[in-house]
């Protein structure tokens, strides 16, 4: 992991977080906050924050691709939803005791800068609109969790697999013809499936017209097709 001093004259002029932060907040509580702010960047598989380990800051993720993963009590993972940056990553922990309820890991290199949540958390204290704004960027997640979650609990291999799919398509690569960062037993564990499952659904996709699979490569060919099988589940 990677990390650099970030000079906020240069380097966040055009920022997202930052024209955010200053719709609700001065110049100088923006300031407070970025002073102690570091840069870093994260190979692919390196853990962002780790499930259960106190958290002392927030990241706001400037570049790259992230899953949200949860290992149960059997160490069984499921992956909870996929983001894309740019997104403020762990803010359910100010809810939670700081305790992070959950892994955030790089499927692909990132670059984040990580915020001080203490100073975090004096600001939103004292300032609710500013409070309101860093749900509001973190809002995508919880969303896109819980729709998930209904399609695990209740749709098939297929309906699942199709949902899957047209949300990497719409939400995170934002075409229909992307390389995904998945592997193929990462897709398992967001379709709560096996490996099997994964391979064998996707191979009657292609058979079918409805994608074409070629290594990593995935091109949805027969859109209208794969939200069918979305909606019949």
């Amino acid at each position: 992991m990677e990390t650099t001093q970030i000079d906020l004259k240069d380097d966040c002029i055009d920022c997202l977080f930052k024209t955010t932060c200053n719709q609700t907040i001065s110049q100088d509580d923006f300031n407070f906050l970025f002073q102690s702010t570091v840069q870093q960047t994260y190979k692919q598989g390196e853990v962002i924050l780790k499930q259960g380990m106190k958290a002392n800051h927030l990241v706001y993720l400037l570049d790259g691709i992230v899953k949200f993963n949860y290992q149960d009590e059997n160490k069984k993972n499921l992956i909870l939803t996929i983001s894309k940056a740019p997104t403020l990553l762990g803010l359910a922990n100010i809810l939670n005791e700081d305790v992070n309820i959950f892994s955030i890991i790089a499927i692909e290199e990132c670059r984040g800068c990580l915020i001080d949540l203490n100073k975090m958390k004096i600001l939103a204290l004292n300032n609710r609109l500013f409070m309101l704004n860093m749900i509001k960027m973190s809002t995508g997640m919880f969303r896109s969790s819980i729709f998930n979650f209904i399609s695990l609990a209740h749709k098939q291999v297929n309906g699942r697999i199709a949902d899957i799919l047209i949300f990497l398509a719409k939400n995170v690569y934002q075409n229909n013809s992307f390389v995904l960062s998945l592997s193929r037993q990462e897709l398992a564990e967001y379709a709560g499936c096996s490996k099997e499952n994964v391979i064998h659904t996707l191979r009657n996709f292609d058979a079918d017209g409805i994608i074409h699979v070629s290594g990593k490569k995935i091109e949805i060919v027969d859109f209208e097709r794969l939200q069918k099988i979305s909606k019949s589940g």
